[in-house]
């Protein structure tokens, strides 16, 4: 699984770091919010651990962002800030869970793999609106039509929440080889999958990019 790390304090964030990845986590870490968000809208990640008061765009406005544009992944705010307002704002923004510096690393493992097991955002709205009357369940992973489910396979249901996780933007061959496959395959299989796909759906819910992708559109 693969965790996005916003922390500008070096020290800290390098201890992260070393200490997800001895777990077996793939970890991207970032001192600047807007790099930070530059890559959550270029990678797929399995969950965001987000400090609050960093240079360019604070934790709180990425992950307010993240959710406007359907990045519907766990994230924990990882900061110092303990007033009533800032862990209201902070719910308020999208996360699942806080924790409070400084802490013990035993905790941080705890409560990612929590918020992982859980997923914490089936508290939320666990419907997401598509073009052409289509709805995405977060919950049970399910495409309704009319209220009427669509039987995919398991690599179509792949390809689908990659798409919905950064719909109304362009998913490439790459990012699809990564979430969906894990490993490189052949672009001619990546279209003959999305191609089947596109054949269960109505023909304007998944566009192609040429020369880009594919994409959803909000």
């Amino acid at each position: 699984m693969r965790i996005l790390l916003l922390e500008d304090e070096f020290t800290l964030r390098i201890s992260i770091v070393e200490f997800l990845e001895d777990l077996g986590f793939t970890v991207d870490d970032f001192e600047s919010g807007d790099d930070a968000l530059d890559a959550l809208f270029k990678k797929t990640y399995d969950l965001i651990l987000l400090d609050v008061k960093v240079p360019g765009i604070n934790g709180f406005e990425l992950l307010r962002t993240a959710r406007e544009y359907g990045k519907n992944l766990p994230a924990i705010f990882i900061t110092s800030l303990t007033d009533v307002d800032a862990l209201a704002k902070g719910y308020k923004s999208g996360c699942c869970d806080y924790i409070k510096k400084p802490f013990d690393l035993i905790e941080l493992q705890l409560r990612v793999e929590q918020a992982l097991k859980s997923s914490c955002l089936k508290t939320q709205d666990n419907f997401i609106d598509l073009p052409n009357n289509y709805v995405y369940d977060t919950k049970n992973f399910v495409l309704l039509h009319n209220e009427e489910e669509i039987t995919l396979t398991k690599t179509e249901k792949r390809i689908l929440e990659l798409l919905i996780q950064n719909r109304g933007n362009v998913v490439t061959p790459e990012q699809f080889q990564e979430f969906v496959w894990g490993e490189a395959v052949d672009p001619a299989n990546i279209r003959v999958q999305i191609n089947k796909l596109r054949k269960k759906l109505s023909a304007e819910l998944i566009s192609n990019v040429r020369g880009l992708g594919y994409r959803i559109d909000l």
